[in-house]
């Protein structure tokens, strides 16, 4: 997945157990908070993104359907959430994604008996990339980077690219359930 690594190598030993779980992320940061809610930032067509292109199979500037949210806990944001699919897959295998609204999408990916997932790639996204821009809007006072996970969910062979990135606050959280 062009600069996404198979590794975490480099990333704080807190954030380890975040990045490398490959359950549900919404699961789990439920389980370590009072609150949990869904602030939906985009949702619509979009250019597809330059690292994204290759792993969706589309060419560059071909639009996609794309979510962005912000998840947070406790009333804070903790994870900035992109994914994104082919616009044609809003009318076969992810249909579902289309009436969301505030609902996660974890909901539908780990309910559903045929979602099959990757494994997991990270990336430490410095100020330059995209999705950091995005996810540092929610911040006051924004690291240097900010380590990411992302990877493909396939439904009836249609990829669904999930894209996660990190933030502080979720060092915050409760380690244990």
């Amino acid at each position: 997945m062009l600069d996404w690594k198979r590794s975490t190598l480099g990333a704080d030993a807190r954030l380890q157990p975040w990045l490398r779980d490959a359950g549900s992320l919404t699961r789990r940061i439920m389980l370590r908070s009072e609150r949990f809610a869904v602030e939906i930032t985009h949702e619509g067509k979009t250019p597809v993104a330059q690292d994204e292109s290759r792993v969706l199979g589309l060419a560059q500037g071909r639009l996609v359907w794309s979510r962005d949210v912000f998840l947070h806990a406790d009333d804070r944001p903790v994870v900035f959430a992109h994914s994104a699919c082919r616009l044609e897959s809003l009318d076969g295998a992810w249909q579902s994604l289309r009436g969301l609204g505030t609902r996660p999408l974890g909901a539908v990916l780990f309910s559903h008996p045929e979602v099959m997932r990757l494994p997991l790639h990270y990336n430490a996204l410095g100020k330059g990339h995209p999705l950091y821009r995005l996810a540092a809007r929610a911040l006051d006072d924004a690291p240097a980077r900010m380590w990411a996970r992302r990877s493909l969910f396939y439904l009836h062979n249609e990829p669904l690219l999930v894209t996660e990135v990190f933030l502080p606050d979720i060092l915050k959280l409760r380690i244990e359930e």
